[in-house]
């Protein structure tokens, strides 16, 4: 009854309490009354950097209601229905209380909490009195306990009326300092450093994982701020990410983590290792907007889910089972998960706010302070790049590439400050780390459209080719890949890559031995490069399909066998690509995964390749495919259940092969098909 639900599901100083269920026992309800009461106990062993006071009033008021719930539960005597309600209604406050004091003592909450000051205290004073409401209903002398007990109780009634639970005046100090820097920041004043440590040093933040922590917990309140209608405090939490990033770059110097040991989103490690599949809605097939759980835990899309049960099914679509409730449950953790993941992978959401929102996370800072924040921490990293030692160098491009992943702006502010030059100046290094750094710093700052250029035109792309040919570390080539993928978006680039000798053979060896994200790099790359015709002649040169095609049977990787599959059907367009895939034996392959694969993708591009391959086969293809039992069932299944794009390649490759039979049955087969009948519905 008093179970935790987890942090990443809800914004913090928010309350789901929920209140117990009618069927349970007094008895039950008791002990778990007396479990919350412990559990709140326990906060007063925690360190509490803001609303001491408060805080602790507020524990000494439940210390003494946990004894007088010990004593009556021992009495174990018949209570009256008031008394009954007196516990629930406790109950369901005790929960709100405790959740209120694993908030502000959260690790990485107390400048949010700082700056909620007086918040804070009015929810501990609004609880308070809410526990003296329900005391009130309670018949204490129709209760078989001590007089000790029973006055004790009457004095936390009294208590909870009268105490004041005011913002404590350090607290009120500690932020009016808070908003003295931000605004030295909006009008381009550098603070001291001074002023920012007392600040720390009040909060208790003495070391740069602490100030990080600090960090991620106002990014996630700034994605909740952005579900919200109100959208109160954006530009609070905006300027507070930028005051932190700012400490945190210039007030620590040592990175407290193990080496190798990269400050990640854990977000993003969620997103690596869950089938993106999931993120679809099982009615529309649609990534979700608005993802909802119903009664048996399975999860919709809001708006296909209320389509079907307008449409008079109240039953689960995936199970077929009859909901006794059509009440929906927001997924708020799976909605961050599917926003980060279209973020990342530059998906278009259809969702016209959620639009807007990404475009506002990542182009704009947010704030006046935090804007200014970052063009003066732009120039302080710039400096250290090109002035610093070779440790305060290594310090500055981790710092450039964790700053260069969390937004446009970001990117921005260090291009503009003239920060590529000097990480490039980093990528023939022999420190691993540094090198290491300074390309993912580089990768990330490629994702910006000027910031292309800017590389190129300093001689990047024959660096950033060094290390992708002998990086000093696996995690360096594949960072290089990575980049060359994004140069590769422009044509004049795509161009200037596959004309460098050794460059596709660089990307080829990559794949061959490197992790799975060496090879998912690698893959992309080579699939942008293909944008530019003249690099067909050179990949198939190079033996690429030979080894796609067996990377199609010895990989594990759902994932790197559709971005195999998605070269292979790029390289099919052309007749001589036809000719090296169908040299390679491909074709018993790619029906055999089409068959297997549940990935979307992965049956999309199966049907692009199979038809370019049965276009540009010569007569070769079709005769091949039309014996093959198996490839039928998926064909259809995608007419109606693949994406429009999909099911017109499905249907015109079913005609090719009913044609075919047809033909053949009746003797007026024709040498080969004409294609130009067909071209128009790509």
């Amino acid at each position: 009854m008093v179970s935790k639900p987890d942090m990443s599901t809800r914004r913090i100083l928010t309350f789901p309490a929920i209140r117990h269920c009618e069927a349970v026992s007094t008895a039950t309800l008791l002990d778990s009354l007396l479990l919350l009461a412990s559990n709140i106990f326990e906060y007063k062993s925690k360190p509490l950097f803001t609303n001491y006071r408060n805080a602790q009033q507020s524990l000494r008021l439940v210390g003494v209601l946990s004894i007088f719930f010990e004593e009556i539960r021992e009495n174990r005597s018949d209570f009256s229905d008031s008394s009954v309600l007196s516990f629930s209604e406790l109950h369901f406050i005790l929960q709100k209380l405790r959740f209120l004091l694993e908030d502000f003592t959260c690790d990485g909450a107390r400048l949010w909490t700082l700056m909620k000051c007086e918040f804070v205290a009015s929810l501990f004073r609004v609880l308070i009195r809410a526990i003296a409401t329900a005391l009130d209903v309670l018949p204490l002398r129709s209760i078989e306990v001590s007089l000790e007990a029973r006055e004790s109780v009457q004095l936390v009634m009294k208590q909870a009326r009268e105490l004041q639970f005011e913002v404590d005046p350090a607290d009120r100090l500690v932020s009016n300092d808070v908003i003295s820097i931000l605004s030295q920041f909006g009008d381009g004043i550098v603070p001291d450093s001074s002023d920012l440590r007392r600040v720390l040093n009040q909060l208790g933040i003495k070391s740069w994982s602490e100030c990080n922590r600090e960090i991620k917990l106002l990014e996630s309140e700034m994605g909740f701020e952005y579900l919200s209608e109100e959208k109160r405090d954006l530009g609070l939490l905006s300027s507070l990410i930028g005051l932190m990033s700012y400490c945190r770059v210039v007030l620590f110097e040592f990175i407290d983590t193990l080496p190798n040991q990269q400050p990640n989103d854990s977000s993003s490690e969620v997103i690596r290792h869950l089938n993106t599949d999931d993120f679809r809605c099982p009615i529309s097939l649609e990534l979700m907007t608005d993802p909802v759980t119903v009664q048996t835990g399975h999860t919709y899309d809001r708006s296909s889910i209320l389509k079907w049960f307008k449409a008079g099914n109240p039953t689960c679509p995936k199970t077929g089972e009859r909901l006794k409730s059509t009440d929906l449950v927001p997924n708020l953790a799976l909605k961050q998960l599917i926003s980060q993941y279209c973020c990342e992978n530059g998906i278009p959401v259809a969702e016209k706010s959620r639009k807007k929102r990404n475009i506002v996370r990542t182009v704009v800072a947010g704030s006046v302070a935090a804007e200014e924040a970052m063009k003066m921490l732009s120039d302080f990293l710039v400096n250290r790049l090109e002035n610093g030692t070779g440790e305060e160098r290594e310090k500055a491009s981790f710092e450039i590439r964790i700053l260069t992943k969390a937004s446009i702006f970001n990117r921005s502010c260090l291009a503009e400050s003239g920060a590529i030059p000097r990480l490039l100046n980093l990528l023939p290094s022999t420190n691993p780390l540094a090198q290491e750094n300074a390309l993912a710093g580089l990768l990330n700052l490629s994702k910006h459209s000027k910031s292309k250029t800017i590389i190129v035109e300093n001689g990047g792309v024959e660096l950033i080719l060094g290390v992708l040919k002998e990086g000093l570390r696996m995690e360096a080539r594949q960072h290089a890949a990575g980049t060359l993928f994004y140069l590769a978006s422009v044509e004049e680039y795509r161009v200037l890559i596959g004309e460098i000798p050794g460059a596709i053979q660089a990307l080829m060896d990559l794949i061959r031995n490197g992790s799975d994200r060496c090879k998912k790099n690698a893959l992309v790359a080579i699939f942008g490069l293909l944008m530019y015709s003249d690099n067909h002649w050179r990949v198939l040169s190079a033996g690429l399909v030979p080894l796609l095609v067996n990377l199609l049977t010895s990989l594990e990787s759902e994932e790197l066998i559709v971005d195999s599959l998605a070269v292979l059907a790029t390289i099919a367009e052309k007749q001589d690509g036809t000719m090296a895939i169908l040299r390679a034996k491909t074709l018993p392959v790619v029906v055999e995964i089409l068959n297997s694969t549940t990935s979307r993708a992965g049956k999309d591009y199966c049907v692009s390749l199979l038809l370019a391959l049965c276009l540009n086969g010569e007569g070769d293809v079709v005769p091949v495919l039309v014996k093959n039992p198996s490839l039928m069932a998926p064909l259809y299944a995608l007419l109606t259940k693949g994406t429009s794009r999909s099911s017109k390649k499905a249907s015109l490759l079913i005609r090719l092969l009913h044609e075919f039979h047809e033909r053949s049955s009746s003797n007026l087969m024709s040498p080969a098909f004409p294609r130009e009948r067909f071209v128009h519905v790509w």
